[in-house]
């Protein structure tokens, strides 16, 4: 049995699907487990559990084959990731406690870095916190998501174009879909090994902003142009999205990191492992999602990318909408 934390998000969910199709049995750790009915029907056993209540988790993780384990984002984070901080000491706590035999961990491109990594922090925090533990390890180094650029589908219907922090526009990067994450997550727990290890997740190629919005013209049936907001218009144009003023700068430098290279994959003593998910077919089925009404999902497990903020009021709209039309007339000068 294998206990999976996240199971309600894209990541976590996949991970879960994965086993059940290998028939393997699974433990859904959730903090409410009306939102777990989905999978106890199809005969998961349920674990309720709190991030900040180690022996909750202890008890969770205790008598399984292997433990997917992650942190939950925050797109705002307090200087310093007091938050992060205190939920990989509950895990610490948790994990010494049941000595599980091996625990894959969601964690993110650029995680081994030190420095300049803006959001990312959380991600290198988990595989510095939790890596001295006496049990094998798996880091999932998983590249930006594609399913982030769901939140691109209301702007290129309604403008017939999206706003990039990613530039320049023709520069390609490391995207990957979250089933392709969840494929390599569940086949790995299903290993055997020793140590640690750090397994680099990508998608079948590399890709730009205008692939991007190449992906949306051919799904909306109509021409979608990228647009770079300008680096200087980047707190003001995040802030118009819902980010909390003074709380911005973590997602800049994480985007900063990207642009650079800081950012990357093909770190030396890293395994990679390449999904096959293309972006052609994530943007379409985002955009099918949103013709039938559904909302951009809210991924509780989502690392790398734009963050969910589309859940706005009509104001902040306005003003993201105001400096894409400026960003546009810059491009065009």
């Amino acid at each position: 049995m294998y206990a999976i934390m996240g199971i309600t998000g894209r990541v976590g969910g996949a991970i879960a699907e994965n086993l059940l199709a290998q028939g393997e049995k699974i433990r859904a750790i959730v903090r409410n487990p009306e939102k777990a009915v989905r999978w106890r029907d199809r005969g998961a056993e349920i674990a309720v559990a709190d991030i900040d209540d180690p022996n909750s988790l202890a008890c969770a993780f205790e008598g399984t084959d292997g433990v997917f384990l992650m942190v939950p984002p925050n797109f705002a984070p307090v200087p310093g990731f007091p938050e992060v901080r205190k939920t990989l000491a509950s895990y610490h706590a948790a994990l010494a406690k049941a000595l599980p035999r091996k625990v894959v961990y969601l964690s993110s491109i650029g995680a081994e870095q030190t420095s300049g990594l803006g959001l990312i922090t959380g991600s290198h925090l988990l595989e510095q916190t939790l890596g001295d533990l006496p049990f094998a390890h798996a880091f999932l180094r998983a590249g930006w998501f594609m399913e982030n650029h769901a939140w691109d589908v209301t702007t290129a219907q309604s403008e017939g174009r999206i706003c990039s922090n990613l530039y320049p526009l023709d520069r390609k990067f490391s995207l990957v879909a979250t089933a392709d994450i969840g494929k390599v997550g569940a086949d790995v727990l299903r290993q055997e090994w020793t140590g640690t290890r750090y397994i680099e997740v990508a998608g079948p190629e590399q890709y730009s902003p205008n692939d991007i919005a190449r992906a949306l013209s051919n799904a909306l049936g109509r021409t979608i142009e990228a647009v770079v907001v300008p680096r200087e218009k980047w707190t003001e144009f995040f802030v118009g999205q819902g980010m909390p003023e003074g709380r911005t700068e973590p997602r800049a430098e994480m985007v900063d990191g990207f642009n650079s290279g800081w950012i990357h994959f093909g770190v030396p003593g890293t395994e990679h492992i390449t999904g096959t998910t293309s972006l052609t077919s994530v943007i379409a089925r985002l955009v099918a999602d949103a013709s039938h009404g559904e909302k951009p999902f809210v991924d509780p497990t989502s690392r790398v990318g734009s963050p969910p903020f589309a859940s706005l009021k009509a104001e902040t709209h306005g003003q993201a909408k105001e400096l894409l039309d400026e960003a546009v007339r810059r491009n065009e000068m």
